[in-house]
C-alpha cells in the first residue's frame, strides 16, 4: 500500500491508497503517521480517496493515529474519503470524532498556525 507524502502549508499530507486492513496497509499507515510525528510535524492530513477497503484493523489504526497526534499537541484530519471509507466511518460513528473534510484545501485551512 503506497503512502505518498508532501508538505503543504503547515501540515504533512499523507495520500493513502490501496487497502487499510489487517496485515495489508494498517502497519503502513501507523508507520507513516509515526514518522511524520518523529520529524516534528504536528498537523497531519490523511487524504483517503484512493482507499479501496477499510476493516476494523484499519479503523483501529485511524483512531490510534488520532490519539497519538493529539497527545503530542497536534491535529489529525481526514479529507476526500473514498465511499468505502466514508461508509465504514459512518457505521462506526467515528465521523463525529475524527475531523473529516470533503475538500483538501478546507482541511488544510482548518489547521491552526
Amino acid at each position: 500500500m503506497p503512502v505518498r507524502e508532501r508538505d503543504e502549508n503547515n501540515a504533512k499530507v499523507l495520500e493513502i491508497s490501496g487497502r487499510i486492513t489487517i496485515g495489508k496497509g494498517d502497519v503502513e499507515v501507523r508507520d507513516a503517521v509515526q514518522l511524520a510525528l518523529a520529524e516534528g510535524n504536528r498537523n497531519i492530513l490523511l487524504v483517503m480517496d484512493g482507499v479501496a477497503a477499510l476493516d476494523s484493523a484499519g479503523v483501529g489504526e485511524l483512531v490510534a493515529a488520532h490519539t497519538s497526534v493529539r497527545n503530542r499537541g497536534g491535529a489529525l484530519k481526514l479529507a476526500r474519503l473514498s465511499p468505502k471509507v466514508a461508509s465504514v466511518l459512518q457505521a462506526t460513528r467515528l465521523v463525529g470524532i475524527l475531523d473529516v473534510y470533503d475538500d483538501e484545501k478546507e482541511a488544510l485551512d482548518s489547521f491552526e498556525g
